[in-house]
C-alpha cells in the first residue's frame, strides 16, 4: 500500500517501509555541503534539494536539518544545507544554483516567534539554536520570508515548507504576538505544500515522485500534506473531507474558532482522521490526514544513519547552546499520548508511540563510547516522555477508531499497555556498553505511569538520576489541571514520596525538582496563591518558572483566545493583562526579595493579607527586606533609562528589502504636469 493514499490501512497501523537500505556507517563522513565551495569539492554540478533552515547547521539526529538531510542523502539525493541565510535578499538562495527538485524550508526546531519572544512579548536575549547564542539570525515567522525568497530566486522550483512552525500554522490560527487570527501560513509564504509531522517519510516521497516526473500538484494526495486550492480548483477537494468554519468566521466569532479547534483535534488519529477543508475567501486550504506512524525498522534506519553528531566546522567552535544540551543524548522513541492541552508534541509527533529497537539504541551508544571526545556520560536516554518506550494500545481494532484526546486523562485507559519491562531491560543493557560510564534520564517522567512500576522507579533512582529528577506536575489547582489534561496534584505527591523512598533504599540523597506553569487558562490569582502555599509547605523553591505562551494550534491557546473550553463549551478564566501575568509568575518565586512588592500586591488584590506576616504559612514578611527595596529602586532606574527595550538589529543590513530595485529607497515620483 502506498504512503500517499488517504484511505485507512486495512490491517496495519504502521506506515509501509519507504526509506532506503542505508549505507554502512562511516564516522569520518563529512557534513552535507553548506557552501558552494563544499558542493564543488564533491564534484556536483547541481543539487537535488536545498534545505533552508533558521537554525545553525548541526549534523545530529536531534536537529531537523541533520536527520532529514541524511535521510534524503541515504535515498540517493544530493542535498545542500542553507543555514540561517540573510533573508533581505534572494542572493543566498542562489548559492547552490537551481535545485533540480525543490526547496525544503523550515524555520528551525522551534516556532520562530517563541524563539524570539518571551511570554510577555519581550525580545529574548539569546537564541539557543544560533552560534554563540546570537539573536537576530532569523526573521519573525521565518517560514514566510524563506519561502518567498526561494520563489524569487528560482521561479518554478517547488517550495515545500515543513517543521514545527509550518506544521502548527497549517490552518487559520491565533497568533499571540499580533493578537490576531492569521490565515494558513502557506498562503502568506506562497508555499506549494506544507508537510506536517516529523517528515522523513514525506520528504523522501516528495523527492522520489518529483524525480519521477510528477508535478508538485500531483503530490496533493499525500498524507501529512496541506495545500491551497484556487477558486477554479474547488472540485479537487478530497471526498469525505470535513469543512471547518472559514477564516472569516473564526476571525469574527470565537465560538466558531473553538468549534474549529475541536474538530481539528478530533481528526489527529492517523488511523481514522479525515481530510479537513477551510475556506479562506475563495481559496480552499486542504489538510490531509496525518502521516501513519513509521515502523520500528524505519526508526532504526533513520537513527542508524552516519551522523557526525557535531556542528558544521564553519562555526569554528562557537558554542551552540541547544547542541550542548543534546549532543550526548539518545532518542529511544517519539510521540506522546499524554495530550496535554498546552503542548505541541502530540500535534507534531503524533500520539502513537514509535520506538526504536534495543539493538539500534545500543549500537548508537557503542558508537558514542568509541568517540574519543565523548565524556562517558549519556545526558539523556529518552524522548518527548522518558517512560513511554514501547507503550501502545493493546487493542488495535479499538485504536483504529478511537478519538480520545489523551490515553492517560482523566485516568489511564485500561487498554493502554503500561509495561515498563522493555524500558527497564534497555536501561540495564545501556549501562554495560563499553565506554559508557553513566546513563542519565533527563526527559520528563510521566508520573502516573511510573507509579505503576516500582521496579522502574527503583532502577531509575539507583542508576539514572544525578541527584535531581525533573518532573512537571504543572499546577496544584484541580480545575487548572483538568483543563491541562494533567493528573491531580495528589499524583505528584505520591510520586515524590515513592521516588524519595526508592532513593533512600538505594542509599542516595535525591529529590524531585517540580516544574509549574503560571497564567495557564483557568489559573487566577487564588489558584496561584494556593500553589505558592503548597511550594512553601513542601520546601520547594523553583529556580526556573514557565510562563504560559499560547503557541499556535494548541487547545490551551484556543482557551486563551476564546475564553472557552473547545470540548465542553464552558467558560474559562484567562489572565490576559501583563500585570496579572507578572503577579502570577512572582507568586511562584515568592521567596525572592525582588518579587516582594509584586507578591504583596497580588495577596492584597486577592484579599489574602493573612499570608503577609510571620506565621508558618505566610509567604512574605510584613516589612520589605532591604534587598526588595534595592531591587525596586534598580528596576525604576532601568525603566527611566529605557533599557528595558531591546530591538533586534539586522545582522547584515539595516535597509529594507525591495525586490527588483537597485536601492532600498523608494524612487521619488516625477511631478505630474
Amino acid at each position: 500500500m502506498s504512503l500517499c493514499t488517504l484511505t485507512k490501512p486495512a490491517r496495519s497501523n504502521l506506515a509501509p517501509t519507504m526509506l532506503p537500505v542505508l549505507p554502512v556507517v562511516t564516522p569520518d563522513l563529512p557534513h552535507l555541503p553548506a557552501t558552494r565551495a563544499e558542493m564543488d569539492a564533491r564534484g556536483w554540478d547541481a543539487v537535488d534539494v536545498v534545505f533552508v533552515t533558521g537554525d545553525a547547521y548541526v549534523d545530529h539526529p536531534a536537529f531537523a536539518m541533520g536527520i532529514l538531510g541524511r535521510v534524503l542523502e541515504a535515498a540517493g539525493f544530493r542535498v545542500a544545507i542553507l543555514s540561517q541565510p540573510d533573508w533581505q535578499s534572494a542572493l543566498p538562495w542562489r548559492e547552490f544554483g537551481r535545485p533540480r527538485l525543490f526547496f525544503a524550508v523550515s524555520a528551525g526546531n522551534m516556532d520562530s516567534m517563541i524563539n524570539h519572544y518571551t511570554a510577555n512579548r519581550k525580545v529574548r536575549n539569546d537564541d539557543a539554536y544560533s552560534p554563540g547564542g546570537a539573536i537576530g539570525m532569523r526573521p519573525d515567522r521565518a517560514t514566510i520570508p524563506y519561502c518567498q525568497r526561494a520563489r524569487e530566486a528560482f521561479p518554478g522550483v517547488p517550495v515545500i515548507a515543513g517543521g514545527v512552525e509550518a506544521s502548527l500554522r497549517r490552518l487559520a490560527h491565533y497568533d499571540y504576538w499580533s493578537d490576531t487570527v492569521r490565515r494558513a501560513i502557506m498562503l502568506d509564504a506562497k508555499a506549494d505544500l506544507v508537510l506536517f509531522g516529523m517528515g522523513e517519510q514525506q520528504i523522501v516521497t516528495v523527492a522520489r515522485r518529483l524525480a519521477a516526473g510528477e508535478s508538485v500538484k500531483d503530490l496533493r494526495d499525500m498524507r501529512g500534506a496541506a495545500f491551497a486550492l484556487g477558486a477554479a480548483e474547488s472540485g479537487q477537494i478530497p471526498e469525505g473531507a470535513i469543512t471547518l468554519p472559514s477564516l472569516d468566521e473564526v476571525k469574527t466569532d470565537k465560538t466558531l474558532f473553538a468549534k474549529a479547534t475541536r474538530i481539528i483535534h478530533q481528526e489527529t488519529n492517523p488511523l481514522n482522521a479525515r481530510p479537513l477543508v477551510q475556506f479562506h475567501d475563495r481559496q480552499a486550504v486542504v489538510c490531509n490526514p496525518p502521516p501513519l506512524p513509521i515502523s520500528q525498522a524505519d526508526m532504526d534506519r533513520i537513527y542508524g544513519l552516519p551522523y557526525t553528531r557535531k556542528p558544521h566546522p564553519m562555526y569554528k567552535g562557537a558554542r551552540i547552546p541547544a547542541y550542548e544540551v543534546v549532543k550526548d543524548s539518545v532518542t529511544v522513541m517519539r510521540g506522546c499520548f499524554g495530550g496535554c492541552t498546552f503542548c505541541s508534541i502530540t500535534a507534531h509527533q503524533g500520539r502513537i508511540i514509535q520506538s526504536r529497537s534495543q539493538e539500534s539504541i545500543l549500537n548508537e551508544l557503542e558508537r558514542m563510547g568509541q568517540d574519543p571526545s565523548f565524556s562517558g556520560v549519556v545526558s539523556d536516554l529518552g524522548g518527548p516522555t522518558a517512560n513511554m518506550y514501547e507503550m501502545r494500545c493493546q487493542r488495535p481494532e479499538v485504536e483504529a477508531v478511537c478519538r480520545r484526546q489523551s490515553c492517560v486523562h482523566p485516568k489511564v485507559c485500561k487498554l493502554l499497555g503500561t509495561d515498563h519491562g522493555p524500558l527497564i531491560e534497555l536501561m540495564k543493557k545501556s549501562r554495560e556498553v563499553p565506554g559508557v560510564e553513566r546513563v542519565l534520564v533527563a526527559s520528563g517522567i510521566r508520573m502516573d505511569l511510573a507509579q505503576k512500576s516500582p521496579e522502574y522507579l527503583s532502577e531509575l533512582a539507583r542508576h539514572h538520576v544525578g541527584g535531581h529528577l525533573k518532573v512537571a506536575p504543572e499546577h496544584t489547582d484541580s480545575n487548572v489541571l483538568r483543563l491541562m489534561k494533567k493528573p491531580d496534584s495528589g499524583d505528584f505527591e505520591g510520586f515524590a514520596r515513592s521516588f524519595e523512598a526508592a532513593s533512600k533504599k538505594a542509599g542516595k540523597d535525591q529529590y524531585v525538582v517540580p516544574y509549574f506553569i503560571s497564567s495557564h487558562p483557568g489559573s487566577d490569582l487564588n489558584a496561584m496563591i494556593d500553589l505558592a502555599v503548597f511550594l512553601k509547605r513542601n520546601g520547594y523553591r523553583p529556580d526556573q518558572v514557565q510562563d504560559f505562551i499560547p503557541a499556535p494550534f494548541d487547545v490551551a491557546t484556543c482557551m486563551y483566545y476564546t475564553g472557552l473550553d473547545p470540548f465542553t463549551g464552558e467558560a474559562v478564566h484567562v489572565s490576559r493583562g501583563l500585570r496579572d501575568r507578572k503577579m502570577q509568575r512572582a507568586l511562584m518565586q515568592f521567596f525572592k526579595p525582588e518579587n516582594y512588592f509584586m507578591v504583596r500586591e497580588a495577596l492584597l488584590k486577592a484579599e489574602r493579607g493573612d499570608l503577609i506576616g510571620s506565621d508558618c504559612d505566610c509567604l512574605i514578611p510584613t516589612l520589605p527586606p532591604r534587598q526588595a527595596i534595592e531591587a525596586k529602586r534598580r528596576q525604576a532606574n532601568e525603566a527611566a533609562d529605557g533599557k528595558y527595550v531591546h530591538q533586534i538589529p539586522n545582522p547584515q543590513s539595516r535597509q529594507g528589502y525591495r525586490p527588483g530595485r537597485k536601492t532600498a529607497r523608494r524612487r521619488d515620483k516625477k511631478p505630474q504636469r
